[in-house]
């Protein structure tokens, strides 16, 4: 049977992307973003919640987020799930998930006439 791993989400950084420079010479870009959704409860109260995921780009891309993302950017994520395990400092087995993106687009608005143009700039990354 086939298997899928693809991410796609829509949100804000939290914070200007963290430029990590491995020992092996490979960039890193490692961002947080966050996502919102409402709604309204059974009594029509408004609801709101915001979901933070924290992506990882690489070598190139990682250098393009690095130079051109700053807190608040709308960006489209295209990745997939990637999932780690670490002891803390305490010995407690950690998981940690990110979303390790394969694409980063960077959207801009603006008011065009009453309608809210969405501009999409697109940069695709070699598979790591």
């Amino acid at each position: 049977m086939r298997s899928l791993n693809k991410v796609l989400l829509i949100g804000n950084l939290t914070k200007d992307p963290e430029s990590i420079d491995l020992d092996s010479g490979i960039k890193m870009a490692k961002f947080t973003i966050a996502t919102n959704k409402s709604w309204s409860n059974k009594n029509g109260e408004k609801k709101e919640q915001t979901d933070f995921h924290t992506v990882v780009a690489w070598r190139k891309l990682a250098e393009i987020c690095n130079e051109y993302l700053k807190k608040g950017s709308a960006v489209m994520i295209e990745g997939k799930l990637h999932n780690n395990k670490f002891k803390d400092k305490e010995g407690r087995e950690k998981n940690v998930t990110e979303v390790h993106a394969d694409e980063v687009n960077f959207i801009s608005y603006r008011k065009n006439q009453e309608v809210d143009e969405i501009n999409l700039v697109s940069v695709e990354t070699e598979t790591v």
